[in-house]
C-alpha cells in the first residue's frame, strides 16, 4: 500500500501500489486542477477523513463526482456516477510523495477534443 494526503492532511488515500502510468488530461476540469490520474478498482482504494471534510463537484453530463478537501481545496479523487465505468475510480497521484510520482510514466490524454491519447 502507498499513502497520499491532501495538503492539510484531513483526507488520506491508500492505494495497493504504484500504477503503471498516470493520465494528464486537458479536459475543462483536469486542466484547471492539474491532476495526475491513476485508475484503481473502487474496492482497492481506501479514503479516510470525515465526510464533512470533503466537497463533491458534479457537472455536465453528470458522469463523474470529483471530490476535493473542503479545508485546503486539493482534488483527491473522482468516482463514476454511471454504472458502466468498469467499477474503477480515479485517484489524483499529485497527492502522493514526489518520489512515488517521479518514477511513473505520464500519458497525455486529449479530453478536451478528440478523446484520444496524444
Amino acid at each position: 500500500m502507498i499513502k497520499g494526503t491532501c495538503h492539510c492532511g484531513a483526507i488520506t488515500i491508500e492505494v495497493p501500489g504504484a500504477p503503471a502510468y498516470m493520465i494528464d488530461c486537458n479536459c475543462s476540469i483536469c486542466r484547471r486542477t492539474r491532476a495526475l490520474w491513476a485508475f484503481y478498482p473502487e474496492d482497492a482504494v481506501r479514503i479516510d477523513g470525515e465526510p464533512s471534510q470533503t466537497e463533491d463537484y458534479v457537472w455536465g453530463e453528470k458522469s463523474l463526482r470529483t471530490v476535493r478537501c473542503r479545508s485546503c481545496g486539493c482534488v483527491t479523487h473522482w468516482k463514476a456516477l454511471k454504472a458502466n465505468d468498469l467499477g474503477r475510480m480515479g485517484v489524483n497521484m499529485a497527492n502522493f510523495e514526489p518520489g512515488v510520482v517521479a518514477a511513473l510514466e505520464v500519458r497525455r490524454f486529449d479530453g478536451a477534443d478528440s478523446w484520444e491519447y496524444l
